[in-house]
């Protein structure tokens, strides 16, 4: 393919200043430039995540060299290459997860962190997989060991990555549970296969010891923290595994009973994805390519997006990311 002439600026959405959804806000930038192990990706779609938010607010802690624009997956296409980056080539549709920087017109993509985009599958859908996927994929999978027959408990049943989840359990065989918080959300948890507890309705503790004849859950994966810790506890079966992977109900758990946790032989554990490391995030990546992009291409799993803005409405995309009265994704179309 010929050299794509590229142009030598490009609108990207800013963060002011740490604050409320206003202080996004469009400006325009030289494009970036790969480095040797990078794509330079012209964005057609970015996914819009809670990390995006919590950064917004100045609350989500910067790793050593991550870009400050948000912006943690993209979808579109490779239009520069750098020196040493592999597997790629001009021209190809790729997908992945970015260092930051998604929400723009141009990315610089870590190419052990980009993926073909599946067949049959837009860019839309395509934004909307690679933050969730890498985060189920290594924490309830790698990190949580769930395996076809186990049982798992997934907070936040219909959120990006609750649905992802989901998904993924129906796929591989595995028992899943899921809370909710509306009668509406909890038929979205059923209809993805899943058994369905409403957290505003019932303690999701006992409804676990309650499905499961006081057995437990093998698996959590839970975004909620402190809050849930006593309650996760006592819904984990003997040497379950419980991965939190989220703050909304604060980083401190109150009442830890080691005696229990002692009892259960329970492991207790947890994971950032951005923290990671290159070479991690690659590995993550081939373990997707090779156990999950087939199902893509087959047209299961694939995201459920709930609402596309205009990249240029981050504004409008952030608002409906905190109201939480999404069903899936949210993702920024670009061009």
């Amino acid at each position: 393919m010929s050299k794509i002439v590229l142009p030598d600026r490009m609108i990207e959405i800013g963060i002011t200043t740490p604050g409320p959804p206003e202080v996004l806000q469009p400006r325009t930038v030289p494009l970036p430039v790969p480095a040797r192990d990078e794509l330079l990706v012209k964005v057609e779609a970015a996914g819009v995540n809670r990390p995006d938010v919590i950064q917004r607010m100045g609350h989500y802690p910067m790793p050593p060299g991550a870009h400050p624009t948000p912006g943690l997956e993209i979808a579109g296409e490779v239009v520069a290459l750098g020196s040493d980056a592999q597997g790629f080539a001009l021209g190809d549709r790729v997908c992945g997860l970015t260092n930051g920087g998604g929400y723009a017109e141009y990315c610089a993509l870590p190419a052990g962190q980009a993926l073909p985009i599946p067949d049959g599958v837009d860019a839309i859908r395509a934004a909307a997989i690679p933050e969730t996927f890498f985060t189920v994929w290594a924490n309830l999978f790698r990190i949580g060991r769930a395996t076809p027959g186990e049982r798992v408990l997934i907070h936040g049943g219909t959120s990006g990555i609750g649905t992802t989840a989901l998904m993924l359990c129906r796929e591989f065989g595995i028992t899943a549970f899921a809370t909710a918080g509306s009668e509406h959300k909890c038929a979205v948890v059923r209809h993805l296969g899943a058994e369905a507890i409403n957290y505003h309705k019932e303690n999701f503790a006992l409804a676990i010891l309650g499905k499961t004849e006081g057995h437990g859950v093998d698996v959590i994966l839970d975004i909620m923290g402190g809050s849930y810790f006593e309650r996760n506890l006592a819904s984990l079966a003997r040497d379950g595994r419980l991965v939190v992977i989220g703050f909304l109900g604060g980083t401190r758990a109150e009442v830890v009973d080691l005696q229990t946790l002692a009892l259960k032989r329970a492991t207790v554990t947890g994971s950032t994805m951005r923290a990671r490391s290159p070479a991690e995030k690659a590995e993550i990546a081939n373990d997707l390519r090779a156990h999950v992009w087939p199902v893509l291409t087959a047209g299961r799993c694939l995201p459920i997006v709930h609402e596309v803005f205009p990249l240029t409405r981050a504004v409008e995309a952030h608002r409906l990311m905190e109201s939480g009265e999404h069903v899936g994704k949210i993702v920024l179309k670009v061009a």
